[in-house]
């Protein structure tokens, strides 16, 4: 049956940087649809409120609170986490920060920090899922892209940076692994309210600008996102792999 296609029952799903928002979001939508979910995040009380949320839905959910920009941290972390309550099938790389700055006065501290958190941790947890998926011969890589992957805006050059980083190392994980079973693919949302865009979402000056922009006409709910996250987390998604799929109202179609 196609239902089958999409059922994760059975499976082991990490999202980093799911205490809240897009990564909370899709944790939730991963576990409804039949996966074990391990949520993540640096805040260990943000984090179990999390957790005790979606367990409330019956959902079976794991809270490890870690740095994915700490490479100890990441190592240990992942072989608990195995040890303890299983293979990690899906993998979803969500956290990211955002500074608004010119370019001209951008800090270097700011700078470092933003890749570190967008680019660098998408790589260390990638590399050491990846050194355990592979063996196994399977395994599904989510990257949180962003249309910043494609499009530059004034005063995110460096987040633009960092995700278009991401997305060539999306291309790349998928170069490198898709013949040990593996497919790594990106999820590129569009603008919807988050705590990193509560500040544009209240801008009415941006608010009348998004909306005339958009083709849809409006911001995009969270919710949104939870349908592509569970096709690129299922087998229904075997054979796409490198790809980044943009759920965005149709902004980047009409440049």
């Amino acid at each position: 049956m196609i239902d089958g296609l999409f059922h994760l029952a059975g499976r082991i799903a990490l999202v980093t940087g799911s205490s809240r928002g897009i990564g909370l979001t899709l944790a939730r939508g991963l576990g409804r649809a039949g996966a074990e979910v391990i949520l993540n995040g640096t805040r260990p009380e943000v984090l179990a409120a999390a957790a005790d949320e979606l367990r409330a839905m019956g959902l079976r959910v794991h809270a490890r609170p870690f740095d994915v920009t700490d490479p100890d941290q990441v190592t240990a972390a992942i072989e608990e986490i195995e040890a303890s309550v299983g293979p990690i099938e899906i993998l979803v790389n969500n956290v990211g920060i955002q500074h608004r700055t010119p370019l001209t006065e951008f800090p270097l501290e700011a700078w470092q920090r933003l890749l570190t958190v967008n680019l660098t941790s998408a790589f260390l947890v990638g590399q050491a899922v990846g050194r355990r998926m592979i063996p196994r011969g399977h395994g599904k890589v989510i990257n949180i892209h962003s249309m910043q992957s494609e499009l530059a805006r004034p005063g995110i050059a460096p987040y633009a940076a960092s995700k278009g980083g991401l997305k060539m190392l999306t291309q790349s994980m998928c170069v490198e692994w898709a013949r040990f079973g593996i497919q790594a693919n990106g999820l590129g949302p569009g603008y919807f309210v988050t705590p990193l865009t509560q500040a544009l979402h209240d801008d009415p000056a941006f608010d009348t600008w998004l909306r005339a922009r958009t083709p849809a006409g409006r911001w995009g709910d969270v919710e949104e996102l939870v349908g592509a996250a569970v096709f690129l987390a299922s087998r229904a998604s075997d054979f796409v792999n490198g790809q980044t799929i943009y759920v965005d109202g149709g902004i980047l179609a009409s440049i």
